[in-house]
């Protein structure tokens, strides 16, 4: 005698890991729609390419560079953009083009290792303090509120006049140091949110450990908040890197960092020799415009 396979599914009982399993699956489903009204998105999109041009100029940027930007000719500094320097010459004679695209490194990775750093212990911070709550929350929050009272460029300066380096590793710590308790703020907000649902309770009742719970539980329900607010951070870390560059906290005299080429460069506008200036100072511009044109992307798919 044949069986049903449909009464078998109807008849199949209802147990606590099999609506955990469907609530997961829903879950899923959830987010992989939205990454698809995502790549839907045409200024997702064109945030990609510009944010991708750039992470392609900060790792091979000396292959993609058609000249060496530290190479100098003295006979022929201060030139307009042309066929052989497609960006115009320095007051050394040093290519701008060359110099723009080697120079993407400096700003991309600190700015990206000052953000990746920052994310990490922010979301410690924040887990630790939404999931335990009470006397945790309370002193972990105190904390990122005094942080948060800092400047960052102006807290940044303190710091390397203090210690007399201006290594951009200084840099690096120093704004990660800076965005730890903003981002931490977020977590804990969204950790808030989540920690009262019925899957973390249903965790806690399988006795499962913190750790579990937060990592495995918890972080990936929060993810899509996290990511925005990296991108809101990365954005602004990368301003604060070229406005300390520019104040001449970042990176030496002669780098082809992008602050440091409109720092060396802005005070030949008044002779109208304006593209050493204009083209690392839009580089700056293009490279902020992508980051926030992937967060504002971000933020519509996952936050609505």
């Amino acid at each position: 005698m044949t069986t049903d396979s449909s009464t078998d599914i109807v008849n199949e009982p209802v147990t606590a890991e099999s609506v955990r399993a469907r609530a997961q699956e829903e879950i899923k489903a959830q987010r992989r729609e939205r990454w698809q009204l995502l790549l839907r998105k045409p200024t997702f999109v064109i945030g990609v390419v510009i944010t991708g041009f750039w992470l392609l100029c900060a790792f091979f940027g000396t292959i993609i560079a058609p000249q060496d930007p530290a190479a100098q000719d003295l006979f022929h500094k201060l030139k307009g953009p042309s066929v052989k320097h497609w960006f115009g010459t320095d007051n050394l004679g040093r290519d701008v083009f060359s110099r723009v695209i080697v120079g993407a490194r400096v700003i991309v990775f600190v700015a990206l290792g000052a953000t990746i750093v920052a994310t990490i212990f922010g979301t410690i911070m924040g887990m630790a303090a939404g999931y335990f709550k009470g006397m945790v929350d309370e002193v972990l929050m105190r904390i990122a509120d005094v942080l948060m009272s800092m400047p960052t460029v102006v807290f940044a300066l303190l710091i390397i006049a203090t210690v007399k380096n201006k290594s951009m590793l200084i840099v690096l710590f120093i704004i990660s140091f800076v965005f730890t308790p903003i981002i931490a703020r977020t977590v804990r907000a969204s950790v808030l949110g989540e920690a009262e649902l019925d899957y973390i309770s249903a965790a806690r009742l399988r006795t499962e450990k913190t750790p579990h719970i937060l990592f495995n539980e918890l972080l990936p329900n929060i993810l899509p908040a996290l990511l925005v607010e990296f991108t809101v951070r990365l954005g602004y870390a990368i301003f604060a890197i070229a406005t300390l560059s520019f104040l001449g906290a970042g990176a030496g005299p002669g780098s082809p960092d992008w602050g440091t080429q409109v720092a060396e460069s802005y005070n030949l506008l008044n002779g109208l020799n304006w593209s050493a200036t204009v083209f690392p100072a839009a580089a700056i511009a293009l490279l902020a415009i992508g980051v926030n044109l992937v967060q504002d992307s971000l933020a519509e798919a996952f936050e609505r």
